[in-house]
């Protein structure tokens, strides 16, 4: 059975995307057609931002485009040996929080080591991010504890000097334009300082149109459609219903999460398939149940 992802291809070390890989041990067909494009925003100021550890108690990352900012940054401003000898290592001592195996696999690319990606969502890494423990204030720390304290997310370093009372530093949070506000909105309902700073924008992919058009000419009208973002469905949607036209009501559309399952209810359309999480695998077990594949539940 044909299923189409909206997706860039993202090959992995076996030299193919993992979606499209796991899906095939299923018995699916699975074709990639990206749809969306980014463009970089602000990257001089969060390079300085990246270069001044000791003003954050870690960094926050919801997308693996958020890393590639990050990235960028590293590139673009010939900081990389810097970043190597010294940076990557004080970031390093705070807690890196991220969403997903995605977004953990390109942090890892960069050195640094992430924690909670297992969330899946971004109002789950909140809620993780929020039960982790609140360190003593800065007096309190005693020199040998200072590393394992630094782990934590609200890190013991304080603002000001001597005992004098003061603020946790805040939580580095790059993201896109297009950022849904239930992280934020949850950390600042806890007390969790948070400082945010946008690094790209989500725009159409130019070949959206031609693309759909050269797949649907050859392959006719998919067995499922697998949604990837709320921006995947704005952007790509209306294209998939006029190139099915009487026949989209047979479609199978898939979503990699329930932000893009509330998406896809709010264009009156069924969610057959929801992803547990945001993985080849999960999105296959879902897939397996909602088409009728044989041995399928």
């Amino acid at each position: 059975m044909k299923v189409l992802l909206l997706k860039d291809a993202k090959d992995d070390a076996c030299g193919q995307d993992p979606y499209v890989r796991e899906l095939g041990l299923h018995g699916l067909e699975a074709t990639l057609i990206p749809v969306l494009a980014f463009e970089f925003l602000s990257l001089p100021s969060f390079s300085e931002k990246l270069c001044r550890p000791e003003d954050y108690g870690g960094l926050i990352f919801t997308s693996p485009r958020a890393v590639e900012a990050a990235q960028l940054c590293l590139e673009k401003s010939s900081k990389a040996e810097v970043w190597e000898r010294s940076l990557r290592e004080k970031w390093n001592v705070k807690s890196v929080y991220v969403v997903g195996g995605a977004t953990a696999s390109r942090v890892s690319r960069i050195g640094l080591r992430a924690d909670g990606e297992h969330s899946g969502t971004a109002e789950k890494l909140a809620e993780y991010i929020c039960s982790k423990p609140s360190p003593p204030a800065r007096h309190q720390c005693h020199p040998c504890h200072l590393f394992a304290v630094m782990l934590v997310s609200r890190t013991c370093l304080r603002r000001g000097r001597g005992d004098e009372e003061s603020s946790p530093l805040p939580l580095l949070f790059p993201c896109g334009t297009l950022k849904r506000e239930v992280l934020p909105t949850v950390l600042k309902e806890q007390g969790v300082p948070m400082e945010s700073i946008t690094v790209y924008e989500t725009v159409p992919h130019p070949g959206i149109r031609g693309n759909l058009d050269s797949y649907y000419s050859k392959q006719g009208v998919p067995d499922s459609v697998a949604f990837f973002s709320p921006s995947g469905v704005k952007y790509s949607l209306k294209h998939i219903e006029e190139l099915s036209g009487d026949s989209v009501g047979q479609i199978k559309f898939a979503a990699i999460g329930p932000t893009t399952a509330r998406a896809l209810a709010a264009q009156g359309l069924r969610v057959s398939c929801t992803a547990e999480s945001p993985t080849p695998q999960a999105l296959a077990a879902g897939l397996r149940k909602a088409l009728p594949l044989p041995g399928g539940c």
